[in-house]
């Protein structure tokens, strides 16, 4: 099972341009914030797990004075369209589409499991990698989102496998590998973008493998599937 962010869309320009959005926000409306300091409460932001990235940096910056949060948040809401049509509305990893259709044609069962708006499904079919899974639903479809693992479940039932037997790819702890390992699932973590600042809590968070490309990614997987999760690294 994939994430969307990160393992496929590499998000690297979303990211950017929306820090860059958020400072030119704050600024516009009277708030002095230097890089230096919107990239301390970024990386904050990171290192407690908020589950939602941007509302907490937004949070943190705005202080007490909610009335500029809520201008600022609905300003980085209205520009999404404009953010997606600049990035092209994802940013395919490269190797990626060759890898899912590698897996599909070894008869291993590929689903989806992100925390997405359902219109990502037509983004991903655009892209020409929807058709590789089986199971195509996302958050914005099922009303479900991590990290609750029952977004996980949903998942393994679309896909008529029980969670012991799933892998998880995913790149954020809090979202991806703490449900999934609750679950009995073999966690990945692509280590990429923002969040592959985030450092594990204890050893229950603790990923069964970190990766840092495709090829990488290719061997976990093909690992894990002649080893099962329950036997170690």
């Amino acid at each position: 099972m994939f994430d969307v962010g990160g393992p496929l869309d590499t998000e690297t320009i979303m990211d950017r341009e929306i820090d860059e959005q958020l400072k030119a926000s704050f600024r516009a409306r009277g708030a002095s914030i230097s890089d230096d300091e919107y990239d301390s409460v970024a990386a904050w932001a990171v290192e407690v797990f908020a589950p939602r990235t941007y509302d907490a940096i937004i949070w943190k910056i705005s202080g007490n004075d909610r009335i500029l949060g809520d201008s600022v948040f609905d300003e980085l809401y209205a520009t999404v369209p404009a953010r997606n049509d600049a990035r092209g509305r994802i940013e395919l990893r490269p190797g990626i589409a060759e890898l899912l259709e590698k897996l599909s044609g070894e008869g291993l069962l590929l689903g989806l499991a992100a925390n997405q708006p359902q219109q990502s499904l037509e983004t991903l079919d655009s892209a020409g990698i929807l058709k590789y899974f089986q199971y195509q639903e996302v958050s914005g479809s099922i009303g479900l989102a991590k990290p609750d693992p029952r977004l996980l479940l949903r998942s393994c039932e679309g896909l008529g496998v029980e969670s012991e037997e799933a892998i998880m790819v995913g790149d954020r702890i809090d979202n991806d590998i703490v449900p999934s390992k609750i679950l009995g699932m073999t966690a990945i973590r692509f280590v990429s973008g923002r969040h592959s600042r985030q450092q594990p809590r204890s050893w229950r968070e603790v990923p069964h493998a970190d990766v840092h490309s495709i090829e990488e990614l290719d061997d976990a997987i093909h690992r894990f599937v002649k080893k099962p999760s329950g036997s170690g690294k």
